[in-house]
């Protein structure tokens, strides 16, 4: 992706939320699995990651700030007790890049303990929290989380789980997959139109509820099946299995197509599909709308790999030469934390980062392909590499529809003025960034390399149109904004 890929992401680049885990064992300590998880999910977020585990009698919590890693030693993870637990890593999105929003986040009130870990962004926060504040609540962050948290913690006051969880949600507005636990329950739940993923995954001693089905194989389970949006997935206490509400139904679903583009590990399984066989899909539509026979086709490492890979196969097909080649080579570390306190050191970064292989591309035309364009800057700065190891000729291909407004549920995004195809046309960009030809994948091939409907797929970025009612921006469909009241009324 433009502007940081892989990952370590500086703050330029798209940046997803969240990873999230809730697991349940029949006997042993969730702690140290539920680490396993976290460091499988680690491309989600960077900033924090936390654990919070319930010994049947009390809640034990462990949050730092920095990579999984280095926010836990052996201590740490053996002082979380308990056969029940919670994980995040976070990416802010909204609220404070501190610990005070680092999660999951936890509140004991009189009902008991409660944990909740949250993949997504609310578009109705502020004000379901200025309604719980003007009722005596107090919140000690500025993150969307912890309204959450306060909600159900209210409701679980006057109700039991599935109605007071059931409450919360006809309160809330925007995208969540949540995992939460109250005392040693753990439960998952996936807004009504499952904008962000969430899947289950069977044990040999237990359940989990996590982000994505690689944080499953990791823990040597099997994929069992997603969560449904609108669905409540509580896990029995004991490991033995879980209960299945369908709290809520709506027509139409909006999937954000950048997980599959982008954000999810390529070995995971998101509703049914590979993630890696959609991006390779999504390479062979890029062909079959606007291949061009170079001599190389080479990926913009690492998410452009698959997407070369099947435009090369699709290519072939056509009998067209152009070899698939690895022509950028990555420095790993070089992160996020990278210094450039001056614009020759900012342009600089990307020859930090990205080292063409002379051979490869001297002498020879060259086909380029990324998942996105943000700002441009990136992109010409890639082209001139490419042009400066000799390639004659640079074209760019993109395996997703331009980005031309900002991301509301989740995704760390430019805002307008910031992103390149907002006020610009293909052809502008193309000469913006070098190009001799640049062409992106459109929203009818994405939708068909993921296998749904493009009505079932959250386009707001590459069309304006959003699947939730966001104040100053239009909607792709009929939408009910919740009237925010006391749960009381």
């Amino acid at each position: 992706m433009e502007d940081g890929a892989g990952a370590s992401r500086p703050a330029t680049g798209m940046t997803e939320k969240c990873g999230v885990v809730g697991i349940s064992l029949a006997e042993r300590d969730a702690a140290l699995p539920t680490y396993y998880a976290l460091y499988a999910l680690q491309h989600r977020g960077q900033e924090s990651a936390g654990i919070v585990t319930h010994d049947g009698f009390q809640q034990h919590q462990h949050v730092e700030m920095g990579l999984v890693g280095d926010a836990f030693d052996e201590s740490d993870i053996d002082a979380l007790t308990g056969s029940t637990g919670l994980g995040h890593v976070r990416y802010p999105t909204e609220g404070s890049l501190d610990k005070s929003c680092a999660q999951p986040f936890s509140v004991s009130f009189r009902g008991g303990a409660l944990g909740l870990s949250h993949n997504g962004n609310l578009v109705n926060a502020a004000e379901v929290r200025d309604e719980l504040e003007a009722t005596g609540h107090a919140f000690t962050s500025d993150g969307d989380t912890e309204v959450i948290a306060h909600d159900i913690a209210r409701n679980l006051l006057e109700a039991d789980l599935v109605r007071a969880v059931k409450r919360t949600m006809e309160r809330i507005h925007g995208s969540y997959a949540l995992t939460i636990m109250h005392d040693d329950t753990v439960m998952g739940v996936r807004d009504p139109e499952g904008n962000r993923p969430l899947c289950i995954g069977e044990l040999d001693d237990g359940y989990v509820i996590t982000s994505e089905s690689a944080a499953i194989d990791t823990l040597g389970g099997d994929l069992v099946r997603d969560v449904k949006p609108g669905e409540l997935v509580v896990l029995h206490e004991d490991g033995t299995g879980f209960d299945s509400y369908q709290l809520f139904e709506r027509d139409r679903s909006a999937h954000c197509f950048f997980e599959y583009v982008y954000f999810a590990r390529p070995d995971s399984v998101i509703d049914d599909e590979l993630v890696y066989e959609v991006r390779r899909d999504l390479g062979r539509e890029l062909w079959a709308e606007s291949g061009v026979d170079t001599d190389v086709v080479m990926p913009v490492p690492d998410s452009g790999r698959a997407f070369a890979s099947g435009y090369s196969d699709a290519a072939h097909e056509d009998g067209a030469s152009v070899e698939f080649a690895e022509g950028l080579m990555k420095n790993r570390y070089v992160g996020r934390t990278f210094i450039m306190p001056t614009q020759e050191a900012r342009e600089r970064a990307v020859r930090l980062k990205l080292n063409p292989i002379r051979s490869t591309v001297e002498g020879k035309s060259v086909t380029i392909i990324d998942d996105s364009i943000v700002r441009g800057t990136t992109s010409n700065q890639l082209v001139e590499l490419v042009r400066d190891a000799g390639a004659e000729e640079v074209h760019v291909r993109i395996g997703a529809p331009a980005i031309l407004a900002p991301c509301y549920m989740g995704i760390n995004m430019a805002t307008r003025e910031e992103l390149i195809a907002a006020d610009k046309s293909t052809d502008e960009i193309r000469e913006e960034i070098g190009a001799d030809s640049l062409s992106y994948l459109s929203v009818d091939a994405v939708a068909s390399a993921i296998g749904k409907h493009r009505d079932d797929l959250c386009l707001g970025c590459v069309t304006g149109e959003y699947p939730y009612d966001i104040d100053g921006e239009t909607t792709d469909r009929e939408v009910e904004r919740p009237v925010v009241a006391s749960a009381d009324d």
